[in-house]
C-alpha cells in the first residue's frame, strides 16, 4: 500500500519554499519548528492564514515545508503559497480554490515582483546622485 504524499512549491521575490503533504492529523512544521512556536508573530499568523481558511481540509494533512532565501516576510509569503497549493492539490476542492482565491490570489499564485537592480550614476534603482553647479 503506497501513501499519498504531495509536494508543491511557493516563491516570494528570493524566498523558495518546498511544501510536503501527507495524511495525518493537522500538524504544520516550517524548517522542522512547529508552526505554534514560529517567529515573528505575523509571519506565523501570515502563514496561519493558509490553514485557517481549509479548515477541515487542513485538520486531516501533516504539512512539512522547507523554506530558504529572502527574508522573514518573504519566507512567510512563499510558506502560505506553499501550503495552499499543497492542500488544493491533495483535496482537489474547486470551492476551496474558489475561496483562496477571492480571500487572496497570492495564496496560490507566486508574487512574481522582484527587486529592481541597481544602475550606474546613482546609490540606487532610480535615485541619481546630486550635482552642484558651483
Amino acid at each position: 500500500m503506497t501513501t499519498k504524499v504531495v509536494t508543491s512549491s511557493g516563491k516570494k521575490k528570493t524566498a523558495i519554499a518546498r511544501a510536503t503533504v501527507k495524511k495525518g492529523n493537522g500538524k504544520v512544521r516550517i524548517n522542522k519548528k512547529p508552526l505554534e512556536i514560529y517567529d515573528p508573530l505575523f509571519a506565523k499568523l501570515k502563514i496561519d492564514e493558509a490553514i485557517m481558511l481549509a479548515g477541515k481540509a487542513a485538520e486531516e494533512v501533516d504539512v512539512d515545508v522547507t523554506v530558504s532565501g529572502g527574508g522573514i516576510m518573504g519566507q512567510a509569503s512563499a510558506a502560505r503559497t506553499a501550503i495552499a497549493r499543497g492542500i488544493v492539490e491533495w483535496t482537489n476542492d474547486t470551492e476551496l480554490r474558489d475561496g483562496y482565491m477571492a480571500y487572496d490570489r497570492n495564496l496560490l499564485v507566486n508574487d512574481s515582483r522582484q527587486k529592481e537592480t541597481k544602475k550606474f550614476g546613482g546609490p540606487g534603482a532610480r535615485a541619481r546622485y546630486q550635482k552642484s553647479y558651483r
